[in-house]
């Protein structure tokens, strides 16, 4: 594949350091990868002979699985490591154990931490491209590029005059951090919604609305993006009880009736149903959760090939 666009960046740290150009061009280019996929067969040589490391010191399924098959259907060749399986487990620091995997000359290492920063810690160490899988709650920028990907399959392409709501524990979530900042440069008028306790300090500054009530937040929205609570991250005291959550934040066929016509519903996963959204809506005509899944295979290549290839002329 042929690639006419100066891809400038060496890392994807977070859809910050992205212009409107950049994310325009990595969405064109996983659109390609997108049709490869729908083939019979769908592995190109595009990156033969060049390596990618998997380095996930953070538990993953969805993300380190779609990554994996990505560089594979690129023809890459694919090392995964998870802390459990590395000298990490007996000690070693992050950044050794990097060196050590930069010494066998890797093309990009795509980490997972839960540390927020460690993407950065590596990119500013090491002289292969580094790309951020996740990093504690800071950023999740292949996620956000993915549910972009996601939307615009459906709204051809039309971001301008939209209307999302990330609905959810967005204090704990590095995809809603990714989600506002990325929709808000395509155009898209974000609101977010959840409980006080869930709302992270500073949220005013974001380009976003913030509401607490779901009625309200819900109305005339063209998609609603529900978030996993996350429990492992939360300190004890933020919420009542999961009933109680529950109650007042899971997303029902009731709070979608005053949404837009048509509007999507989407969800990073993995769901929690009937605590963060109903099972009828997630299994609903409007769901595009599955169309995430397969968006993410396509948009991991684009930033897989555009990360590999940048130095070529």
């Amino acid at each position: 594949m042929e690639n006419r666009y100066t891809w400038r960046h060496k890392d994807l740290l977070d859809v910050v350091q992205l212009s409107l150009d950049d994310v325009e061009h990595l969405l064109n280019t996983a659109q390609q990868f997108y049709e490869i996929n729908a083939r019979p067969v769908k592995k190109v040589p595009t990156l033969k002979g060049r390596s990618v490391v998997l380095l996930f010191i953070e538990a993953s399924t969805r993300t380190k699985t779609s990554f994996d098959m990505a560089g594979k259907r690129l023809s890459a060749d694919t090392f995964a490591l998870a802390k459990s399986g590395s000298s990490m487990q007996k000690g070693e620091t992050l950044k050794d154990t990097a060196l050590t995997l930069q010494a066998m000359n890797p093309d990009v290492i795509v980490i997972r931490h839960s540390s927020s920063g460690a993407a950065q810690f590596l990119a500013q160490r090491l002289n292969c491209a580094v790309v951020n899988a996740g990093d504690g709650w800071h950023a999740h920028p292949t996620q956000a590029l993915l549910d972009a990907f996601t939307l615009r399959q459906r709204w051809e392409n039309r971001f301008a005059g939209k209307k999302a709501l990330i609905l959810g524990d967005i204090a704990h979530s590095r995809v809603a951090r990714s989600n506002v900042h990325l929709l808000a440069k395509l155009g898209v008028r974000v609101r977010l919604c959840a409980p006080r306790t869930l709302l992270p300090r500073g949220v005013e500054d974001w380009p976003a609305e913030v509401y607490t009530d779901i009625d309200a937040a819900v109305r005339d929205m063209d998609a609603v993006m529900c978030l996993r609570l996350q429990l492992e991250r939360q300190q004890a005291g933020l919420l009542p009880s999961l009933a109680e959550y529950s109650a007042r934040y899971c997303l029902t066929r009731r709070h979608m009736e005053s949404a837009a016509p048509g509007a999507l519903i989407l969800h990073p996963g993995p769901m929690n149903r009937g605590l963060e959204i109903a099972s009828d809506i997630a299994d609903s005509p409007e769901s595009v959760v599955l169309d995430q899944v397969s968006s993410g295979v396509a948009v991991r290549m684009a930033v897989l090939f555009l990360h590999a290839t940048r130095n070529e002329a």
